[in-house]
């Protein structure tokens, strides 16, 4: 793994299981991902952040040293890493609703229920890459923005109002 190419589609894995990250970056490489790069606590994963650009993160909700949610919210309001509007994917084995929640209120783009196969993993990269989210950045909340779509309430809406005055 150490002397895979650098391209521009590098993708980092942020798992605290040495097997999980593993299997992880096999089901990216069967889908044609080459550079991926694996971290198994929360400072390595910093580390490897804060050394180059990466195209999508992968982080368990589990991580060594910080949960998954707090990792995140580190990395968006982190001014000085060059990954902070990077998408996140994560992934956790037993979410609630609640957690869900917590995760995109952090900042996170995509979430994965463990286990996962291959084409969901495939799906969620495909959304990130077809639907980029434009990055929010206010008082509470520094990430992508959450909305899943746009809802029109410019002129057809005001239309709608005059035909029925009329």
């Amino acid at each position: 793994m150490a002397n895979e190419e650098i391209t521009k589609r590098g993708v980092l894995i942020a798992d605290h299981s040495q097997n999980m990250a593993s299997l992880v970056a096999v089901m990216l490489r069967n889908l044609g991902r080459k550079d991926i790069r694996e971290a198994y606590d929360a400072n390595k994963a910093m580390t490897e952040l804060k050394r180059r650009v990466f195209d999508v993160l992968i982080i368990d909700d589990d991580l060594d040293g910080m949960d998954g949610v707090a990792f995140t919210k580190k990395l968006r309001t982190a001014a000085d890493c060059q990954n902070r509007y990077v998408p996140i994917i994560m992934m956790s084995a037993a979410p609630d609703a609640r957690r869900i929640a917590e995760a995109r209120d952090a900042g996170v783009t995509e979430f994965l229920r463990k286990p996962f196969a291959a084409n969901h993993l495939q799906a969620r990269l495909t959304s990130i890459e077809a639907h980029p989210r434009g990055f929010i950045e206010a008082d509470q909340y520094s990430g992508p923005d959450r909305r899943r779509r746009t809802v029109g309430v410019g002129e057809e809406r005001r239309a709608g109002k005059k035909n029925k005055a009329s």
